[in-house]
């Protein structure tokens, strides 16, 4: 499902969910009433950098700069931003 995600958008957590690292789990997870959601090492390096004020460009040149051995990591980001938003994770601010 395409939400057609631009580098100009700016995301938040969405109301009633939290982001937080998981000591238990050793990842970072989506925690919400219904649950918790583990997220695996690059959602949550992406998530983690989702504040309601650093857009998807930024987000993406930030990864691409400390990975850039990762192959079409830009399309990878906005896949995550894509699943992010279909799940209802993350709220557009802008």
């Amino acid at each position: 499902m395409e939400k057609n995600i631009q580098h100009s958008d700016i995301y938040a957590i969405a109301l009633h969910h939290r982001f937080q690292w998981e000591e238990v789990q050793q990842s970072h997870v989506i925690l919400f009433p219904e649950g918790m959601v583990k997220l695996h090492g690059g959602a949550g390096e992406i998530l983690k950098r989702v504040d309601g004020k650093t857009s998807v460009g930024d987000i993406v040149e930030e990864l691409k700069a400390l990975f850039p051995e990762v192959a079409d990591i830009e399309a990878d980001i906005v896949g995550m931003f894509d699943l992010a938003v279909g799940k209802a994770w993350l709220r557009k601010v802008n």
